[in-house]
């Protein structure tokens, strides 16, 4: 008979109680709080013993081997804090993370039924218990067994392969996906697909002439998208090619007509827009200058940058929009922004409305305005539920702290994946 896996409450409150761990502690006498280190594993002054917590876990759970797998601390934590996660009787009090003396998280039990009886007495699934109950507690079994799977040799350090189906659920054949499941959560974080593979994003991308929206069209872009203003365009390149509108066209002002049309034979092979990593990037490979800027209402005041010339330049970095994104559930009232503005061929509209210019491009990733949709109509309510749909993905029902715990979790991939970059 195989040895029953320890489930993670009464694993980690033994482990409060012994105090052998350092920073491993109850915070109040009632032990209702207690803290965790919380140390990211990059900082320069990390040590073994950062990790001790998470590593322990990983041993007792059979998700980690010492004697023959290699260790791996971003996977360790990642699984803890999963664990931790779905536990509803447990929540993040406190999270001082970022603290550069002692970086650490305060959890507290959010009701005095912790939730977690001993092991014999389990409800067996054969005795003539209440089939409700015996459920649940597969269930738990189910979810208190699943790992993240290891980061594979030579992969870079920060992200997981993504699954073919990265939102497959613990349901039955007979259960409709579409409907919300209390309780269930998906193997692998389903954000994560902002970030792997990178060619699923999709750009709407929006055109004025003068003030005047002359096209609008979303794609996926493979590769990119490099926005071109006559066919003759180097077809070579890489990234999907979207031609700007002929503007006698679209135009009545013939003057309007000409200048428009030097702008776009002025283009050469393009404008190009592409994701590297948690990065967007864009060059300019024609004479036209281009200003670009990140807003979502575009004011004469507003800061704005210059597109370079035949090399790429960042203009949209993923990591201070999740940030942005989570302080924003938090109860932050500034929006997150995403959305990018290009003025081609002229200067940028300072001090004048940007409906005065001639061409004027604007480019939204469909999946960031998603997942600003979604924290919108999840609130802060844990209560309540947001619909995940990004693209042509699957939908999937999430309350908001398990939208926000994933959001988490991107901001700590994604800080590593910036350190290996480095």
């Amino acid at each position: 008979m195989g040895t029953q896996k320890p489930r993670i409450l009464p694993w980690l409150i033994s482990q409060l109680d012994s105090g052998q761990m350092e920073g491993v502690a109850w915070v109040d006498a009632s032990r209702q709080r207690f803290r965790i280190p919380w140390k990211h594993r990059l900082r320069q002054d990390t040590q073994q013993e950062d990790f001790r917590i998470f590593q322990a876990w990983a041993e007792v759970s059979g998700a980690y081997n010492p004697e023959k797998d290699k260790p791996d601390p971003p996977t360790w934590k990642r699984n803890f804090r999963s664990a931790l996660n779905r536990k509803e009787v447990l929540h993040v009090a406190e999270d001082h993370s970022k603290d550069p003396v002692d970086p650490h998280k305060i959890y507290e039990f959010v009701t005095s039924d912790r939730d977690f009886p001993e092991p014999d007495t389990l409800p067996s699934t054969h005795d003539g218990g209440s089939a409700s109950c015996s459920q649940d507690d597969i269930l738990e079994d189910l979810l208190d067994s699943m790992v993240l799977a290891p980061i594979p040799d030579g992969g870079p350090p920060s992200l997981a392969v993504a699954p073919e189906d990265p939102f497959q659920l613990l349901l039955s054949p007979t259960v409709d996906p579409s409907v919300p499941c209390r309780g269930l959560v998906p193997q692998e974080n389903p954000l994560k697909q902002l970030l792997v593979p990178e060619d699923d994003w999709e750009f709407e991308v929006t055109v004025f002439y003068r003030g005047r929206q002359v096209f609008q069209q979303a794609a996926f872009c493979p590769g990119g998208l490099r926005l071109v203003g006559s066919e003759v365009a180097e077809r070579a390149l890489p990234g999907r090619q979207m031609l700007l509108p002929n503007p006698g066209q679209v135009l009545a002002d013939m003057m309007a007509v000409d200048y428009v049309r030097r702008v776009l034979g002025s283009l050469g092979s393009g404008l190009m827009l592409w994701r590297a990593g948690q990065r967007l990037w864009a060059r300019r490979l024609g004479h036209s200058s281009v200003f670009w800027t990140v807003s979502e209402e575009l004011l004469p005041e507003g800061t704005h940058n210059e597109v370079p010339k035949d090399v790429g330049g960042v203009v949209f970095d993923l990591g201070p929009f999740v940030a942005d994104l989570i302080a924003f559930i938090e109860g932050s009232t500034r929006s997150p922004r995403y959305t990018l503005w290009f003025c081609i061929g002229q200067q940028w509209p300072q001090h004048v409305s940007w409906t005065k210019r001639l061409v004027m491009v604007k480019v939204v990733p469909t999946c960031l305005r998603a997942l600003l949709d979604m924290a919108r109509e999840g609130g802060a309510s844990s209560l309540e539920t947001v619909d995940l749909h990004i693209s042509n993905s699957p939908l999937l029902s999430l309350t908001s702290d398990q939208y926000k715990a994933y959001l988490q979790d991107l901001v700590e991939d994604m800080e590593f994946q910036v350190a290996g970059e480095a």
